[in-house]
Formats: C-alpha cells, sequence, structure tokens
C-alpha cells in the first residue's frame, strides 16, 4: 500500500537513477519519520527509492554513513533557519524569541532530519562537515544581552547550551504529545518562558539585568 511520501518518490521515474545519492537521502529522512532510526534498513531505503538492494553501496557503507548524510543536511538547513530567526530583528529578546520559535518549527516539519541530528551513536557526521550547527548563530544572540565582554560568573557558551538544551527537551516532549495532551501545555509558550527565565536568572546573578526588553 503506498502512502504520499512513497507515492512521492516513485512518480519521479527516472530521478533515483541519475540522482541516486539524493533519492536514497531522502528515502532515509521519510523513513525515519515514519519508524524511527531503528525501524528500517538499507535495504528497506533501497526500496523506498526505487533502486536494487546493492545500489545504496555505489554512495554509503552501511546506513550508519546514509544518516549522517541525512543529520548533515538536517544541520545546514537548521543552521539557515536559526540565522534567518535572528537576522530578522534588530530587539535581542525578540530575536531570541524568533529563534526559539524557528527551533520548534524545524523539530516539528522536519523530524526524520531532526532525529537523525541527535540519533549519536558515533552515526552523525563530523564536525568540520557541518560547520555551523545553528549553536553559533545562538551564541550571537546571546551577546546583546549578556554584553561583550559577559560579566563575571556567565559564560555565553555554557548559557547556550542550558538554552539548547531546554530547546531540545521542548522540541521531543512536543514530538511526543505530552506537553499539550498530557498537561494541556502550549510549547512555544513554555520554551519562550524558560528560556527568558534562563536568560534572566543568569544575569541577575552575576548583577546585570538584560539590556532590552
Amino acid at each position: 500500500m503506498s502512502t504520499p511520501l512513497t507515492s512521492d518518490l516513485s512518480a519521479r521515474k527516472g530521478y533515483h537513477h541519475g540522482n541516486l545519492r539524493d533519492a536514497l537521502i531522502e528515502a532515509a529522512r521519510q523513513l525515519l519519520t515514519e519508524r524511527g532510526a531503528q525501524g528500517f534498513t538499507l535495504v528497506d531505503a533501497a526500496r523506498r527509492a526505487g533502486v536494487s538492494a546493492a545500489a545504496p553501496y555505489r554512495h554509503f557503507r552501511d546506513k550508519d554513513a546514509l544518516l549522517a548524510e541525512v543529520a548533515l543536511g538536517g544541520f545546514k538547513d537548521f543552521a539557515a533557519r536559526q540565522t534567518g530567526a535572528l537576522k530578522g530583528h534588530s530587539d535581542p529578546i525578540a530575536a531570541f524569541r524568533a529563534m526559539g520559535l524557528a527551533y520548534l518549527a524545524f523539530a516539528r516539519e522536519e523530524p526524520g532530519a531532526y532525529a537523525a541530528m541527535f540519533m549519536g551513536g558515533g552515526a552523525g557526521p563530523s564536525p568540520e562537515k557541518i560547520g555551523e550547527t545553528g549553536f553559533e548563530a545562538l551564541v550571537r544572540a546571546l551577546k546583546p544581552l549578556v554584553g561583550d565582554p559577559p560579566p563575571q560568573g556567565v559564560d555565553p557558551v555554557r548559557l547556550a547550551c542550558q538554552v539548547w538544551a531546554l530547546s531540545h527537551g521542548v522540541a521531543l516532549l512536543s514530538a511526543s504529545g505530552q506537553l499539550e495532551k498530557g498537561f494541556g501545555v502550549n510549547p512555544q509558550e513554555l520554551l519562550i518562558e524558560g528560556v527568558e527565565r534562563l536568560v534572566r536568572g543568569a544575569l541577575s546573578g552575576a548583577g546585570k539585568a538584560p539590556s532590552a526588553d
């Protein structure tokens, strides 16, 4: 039985022959969305792309190598969205809010890529291939809020890690329906409120208030 995703790939007759690598990456992204990283094999990806079981080995040594490419594309797209959200606002707090909403939107709209980005186990792309991950944009967004140099006791990188961890947790809980269905909590509002409390708490502890409101 075909689904909109499988029909989309199979409808592009000849696509997988001229762009086998891209077709396999797209197939893996779709399978990640449907089944998770452990729910499919390289053979499944080949079948989804409409090629033979041996065809993927022309481009990928194993499933981990294919998943790493899905993750690489995810990181690049994610970084572009985060950078775009940061550039779209002159007020630092408004920019921070926009980045949080962009984070949740990416996790919601690209669940396959998002899962690949954070699957761990050594299967991800190498840091030098990734380049910017979106984390750099987060650190840049913090600078107008904490000051440059930052006050004593405030480490922008550590604070950015805390914000990222909170964002990731909210994204995962939202994806599983735990927040909305379990507690009636809006994930966007929860993230914005939580991030602002993190930043304000860090600056208050250092005796500095945020530079914008």
